[in-house]
């Protein structure tokens, strides 16, 4: 998937639990998208219904998070911890898995990561790699 639409991500990860759920064959990013998903019972319910969560939307405006980009932001740095791409954020994230559990360690990177993509789109320019791995690297510290 590099460039899928919203309903193909959404559907990606509705069918990749409900295949989990099913017991059946997951193949490729669906064995991650399947883990990521059973670490948010809160989505179980959302998950199981792709027709709906194709077309639900979320207002951030209403404080509502969007769960497809979250289990996303999550599925990136997962992505990203793999590789260390950017480089360095692989040591980062084991500074912090070593202090808390891997999932509350994901959920800051998720936050600088959502950060710093708004940052670029408000700035109208790429992402700073840079900038990431460094607010990943000073919340380790202070943990």
């Amino acid at each position: 998937m590099f460039n899928p639409s919203r309903e193909q991500v959404r559907r990606f990860f509705c069918d990749a639990w409900q295949k989990y759920q099913a017991r059946l064959p997951l193949a490729g990013a669906e064995v991650t998208a399947a883990d990521i998903a059973a670490r948010h019972p809160e989505y179980h319910t959302l998950l199981a219904d792709a027709g709906a969560a194709v077309t639900q939307e979320w207002m951030p405006e209403g404080g509502q998070m969007n769960p497809f980009l979250h289990l996303s932001l999550h599925l990136a740095i997962h992505e990203q911890v793999s590789i260390d791409q950017p480089h360095g954020i692989r040591a980062a994230f084991e500074r912090l898995r070593q202090r808390m559990d891997p999932h509350d360690a994901e959920h800051i990177l998720l936050e600088c990561l959502g950060e710093t993509i708004w940052q670029a789109q408000r700035n109208g320019g790429p992402m700073d790699a840079a900038a990431y791995v460094d607010a990943v690297q000073r919340k380790a510290s202070l943990i």
